[in-house]
């Protein structure tokens, strides 16, 4: 299960917050995002990968398809969790979408 093709993004908003779920084929185990909204930005709270699926990719996963998300809906990401303030120090392009 090495290949981060593997991995299934999903949404799931709640109104006012939401998490991205990643599965794994040939795992239980799910990734999480988890945001709330704040005016018309997002802030991405925690990130949240079990050991049986870490080191697959899952949580860059999860970050890139909130991106995606940000890019089309027009809404801007504040990174209060450190994996995504990580994550957009590596992308300097995706400094647009920071609130």
């Amino acid at each position: 299960m090495s290949d981060a093709a593997e991995v299934t993004i999903t949404r799931h908003d709640r109104g006012s917050a939401g998490e991205y779920h990643a599965e794994v084929a040939g795992s239980s185990a799910i990734g999480r995002l988890t945001w709330v909204k704040r005016g018309d930005d997002r802030v991405a709270e925690h990130t949240l990968v079990p050991p049986e699926i870490g080191g697959r990719g899952v949580a860059a996963r999860l970050v890139e398809a909130m991106v995606a998300d940000a890019r089309t809906e027009g809404f801007r990401i504040v990174p209060a969790c450190s994996y995504v303030e990580a994550a957009f120090r590596r992308h300097p392009e995706w400094a647009d979408l920071r609130g």
